[in-house]
């Protein structure tokens, strides 16, 4: 007696061919097989569904039973050949899918131009984008949400989570106003100018807290005016105010002179540190996913943004 055991793809495929030759032995040279693995084959799927799937004789016929399966084992077998063929895909990076995270500062000039070639090289390939504050961006790398993410670095959370950098950015944080700003006729202002008569100077976070700099000369200001980015650079664009921003961010609004860019003397340059970064806990990324990887480096280098992929830890 043969038990009853799970249905694989191999009896699967040894009944199809049956049913299409109408010969045990035909199909079992069709399949390359002997004759007694074929019939060991039937007698094990036919011990898994419960009943004879062949009439046994000088003719071989499918039975009522056998009839009423092959239409389900024939849609078994193609969604297991294509998801085989998925599979492979997936592995040659033709297929797949990528899930990123980004700080919504770089969500335009970084992410945005690195998944439009991402998307042309590999359109079969699923993506999905979400932007956010580094805090959320985080929270979706430990729920699953995203399986590679762009947050501000070194991240305080780093340790606790086991996030792994994949690539550093170093990006200019500037400070502008409209070009018709009364601090815009002046190259360079100093800090006593720029409290003076930035009206207000917008207290932005770039940081996982506010820059002890920035924090100062708001503080210095008077009433504070702590706005989310986009309204800062509407409010900015609108004449009103001024701010320091990521170059990144603006980079845009400089280009087509809608901003303009202000220095503030005797005050060293500032910069914000990000990094596209992956749980360690996590298997390897996909081959579209490194490719994705590479096409963000890219576009760093392109803006400025001096990336370099992490140091090796000596063992």
């Amino acid at each position: 007696m043969v038990e009853s055991g799970p249905v694989d793809r191999a009896q699967l495929i040894a009944f199809d061919r049956i049913a299409r030759e109408g010969s045990f032995s035909r199909a079992a040279l069709a399949i390359g097989i002997g004759q007694p693995a074929i019939s060991a084959r039937i007698h094990a799927l036919e011990a898994a569904v419960g009943g004879a799937l062949f009439t046994r004789g000088r003719r071989i016929a499918l039975t009522p039973m056998g009839e009423g399966f092959l239409p389900a084992a024939r849609r078994a077998l193609q969604v297991l050949d294509e998801g085989l063929e998925t599979a492979r895909l997936a592995q040659s990076g033709r297929r797949g899918r990528v899930r990123l995270g980004v700080l919504g500062s770089l969500a335009g000039g970084l992410a945005g131009a690195a998944l439009a070639d991402f998307v042309r090289a590999r359109p079969d390939v699923e993506c999905m984008a979400r932007s956010g504050a580094h805090e959320v961006l985080v929270e979706m790398l430990l729920d699953g949400i995203v399986e590679i993410a762009i947050v501000t670095w070194p991240a305080p959370e780093g340790r606790a989570a086991g996030l792994v950098p994949l690539l550093l950015f170093r990006e200019p944080v500037v400070l502008v106003v409209h070009p018709r700003h009364p601090l815009a006729a002046r190259k360079a202002v100093s800090r006593e100018e720029l409290v003076r008569k930035a009206r207000p100077l917008f207290r932005l976070r770039w940081w996982p807290s506010h820059h002890p700099e920035v924090l100062r000369l708001t503080q210095a200001a008077g009433t504070p005016v702590d706005v989310m980015m986009e309204a800062a650079r509407q409010m900015v664009l609108d004449r009103v105010g001024a701010g320091f921003f990521t170059r990144t961010y603006i980079a845009e609004d400089l280009a087509a002179g809608r901003l303009q860019e202000i220095r503030v003397r005797k005050m060293a340059p500032l910069h914000r540190d990000s990094a596209l970064v992956r749980l360690g806990r996590t298997v390897p990324l996909s081959p579209a996913g490194l490719q994705l990887v590479d096409l963000m480096r890219a576009h760093a280098q392109r803006l400025g943004l001096s990336p370099s992929r992490p140091a090796r830890r000596r063992p």
